[in-house]
């Protein structure tokens, strides 16, 4: 992608899944990226995912869902590298129940992770942007959920569709100041947090036949929709969300003529 050599990225829920993909994506186009984890528990697959960009960054622990941690962590990444020009905001979470059934602390865990993390990373990250010249970048990981709805989901339904207007009204606010932020939406996708299905050849195959294109996305195909929209060929784009889905947002369930 043109643009990204030399550039410097924070990758935020990057120890595996989606988050490590895009890490390991940014570093072969030959940008140096702080790979985050939550905790402990990641480091080692942390370490690992730094090993694979072959220790083009470094790691930074940090919980998105707490503000100064957050701080923390765009203050290091920003210290680290002299300046941050990318944001990639990752990290996220789903606590499945009924919607009557759901525990308000299960609720607000989603949401201050999802939405309002989300937008923590991204204050901070404006405010770097706007401190020195030459603007920035800001990719959020959505979902094909921002505009599916999710029975038995509904906190991460609704943290999904709040990223939506997040990212339309950043985009919109700071446009003229050399920021862009725009969404990805994966669909159905091969990580660790679909390992429910993932695992097990039964349940993939009812997943994926809901999929037009009749197969769940690799994590690496998802990766390039990031890159490509943090990079020099998306600098006209800004405020949109391009769904990586296989085709899942084009009401899949009328591919044959019932309702005619």
């Amino acid at each position: 992608m043109t643009g990204l050599t030399g550039k410097t990225v924070l990758v935020t829920g990057a120890s595996s899944g989606i988050g490590a993909a895009v890490a390991v994506r940014f570093a072969s186009e030959g940008a140096r990226v702080a790979i985050n984890h939550r905790g402990p528990s990641e480091l080692n697959d942390a370490r690992k995912v730094l090993a694979e960009t072959g220790g083009r960054g470094f790691l930074i622990q940090a919980d998105i869902a707490r503000e100064a941690e957050v701080q923390a962590m765009i203050a290091t990444a920003v210290a680290e590298f002299g300046r941050l020009d990318i944001l990639i905001n990752n990290a996220g979470i789903q606590i499945p129940s009924p919607s009557h059934l759901i525990d308000m602390e299960d609720f607000d865990r989603v949401l201050n992770v999802n939405l309002r993390g989300t937008f923590v990373c991204c204050r901070e990250a404006i405010r770097h942007f706007l401190s020195r010249p030459g603007g920035g970048v800001i990719v959020n990981n959505t979902s094909v959920h921002q505009i599916i709805p999710k029975p038995d989901y509904l906190p991460y339904a609704v943290s999904k569709s709040g990223l939506e207007g997040l990212t339309k009204t950043l985009a919109l606010e700071y446009a003229d100041r050399g920021i862009r932020v725009n969404s990805v939406g994966p669909g159905a996708t091969v990580t660790p947090i679909n390992s429910a299905w993932t695992g097990n050849p039964a349940a993939r195959q009812i997943v994926e036949s809901h999929i037009p294109m009749a197969r769940a996305a690799e994590a690496s195909e998802i990766a390039a929709v990031f890159a490509f929209l943090a990079s020099d060929e998306a600098s006209y784009i800004t405020g949109q969300t391009v769904f990586a889905c296989g085709g899942i947002t084009l009401y899949p369930e009328f591919r044959t003529n019932w309702s005619s």
